[in-house]
């Protein structure tokens, strides 16, 4: 405020000047424009801030679908009561043969996605899709409100000969286990093994 003395027959007055109409117009219009260029530059930056939030979450569920999916047999063929033989070897029955367009032959009872707790070899997963809305843990208990707007894909094949180099099996001893998890904001982190018949 400006402040100006004025001499009178009284003596000394002191007298106040408050700012114009203009000048306040001015000042909210500078200070929007201000406020405006900030909000610009920082409203990006909320977007971003959510990442690393959905990625651990992403993480968690990926890394949950790949240790369920790996508690599992390797083929619905592999021996589960503590057999010497596996599914393969001379004297055993042979292994699932995955069809030539990548599916995998149904097993009876296995097939549909709301039976996964009955899914009992890692191949029962493939092409196994899910939303946040769908999702339980092992127990089946829902995930709905932890997971909403995540999606998740599941995809098995048998290992390419060039990823089991360095390993004494044959390349249809391998199967490699994929689970693609896509977070609310539409990126996707691949979570990958690989299950030996052993």
């Amino acid at each position: 405020m400006l402040a100006s003395l004025m001499l009178t027959s009284a003596g000394l007055v002191r007298s106040q000047r408050g700012v114009s109409l203009i000048e306040l117009i001015v000042g909210i219009v500078v200070l929007a424009i201000a406020l405006s260029l900030v909000t610009a530059v920082l409203g990006p930056l909320y977007i971003k801030s959510t990442d690393p939030w959905h990625q651990v979450r992403a993480t968690e569920l990926g890394q949950s679908m790949l240790n369920d999916i790996m508690s599992r047999s390797f083929d619905q063929q592999s021996p589960r009561s503590g057999s010497m033989l596996r599914c393969g070897d001379s004297g055993a029955p042979a292994c699932t043969v995955q069809n030539p367009d990548g599916s995998w032959p149904a097993d009876p009872g296995e097939s549909a996605a709301d039976n996964r707790l009955r899914f009992n070899d890692v191949d029962d997963f493939h092409n196994f899709t899910a939303n946040g809305s769908v999702l339980t843990n092992i127990l089946a208990e829902d995930l709905a409100d932890v997971y909403r707007n995540y999606q998740l894909r599941v995809s098995v094949s048998y290992a390419a000969a060039a990823e089991v180099a360095g390993i004494s099996l044959a390349a249809d001893q391998v199967k490699l286990i994929t689970v693609t998890v896509r977070t609310p904001t539409g990126s996707e982190l691949q979570f990958s093994s690989y299950k030996g018949n052993w």
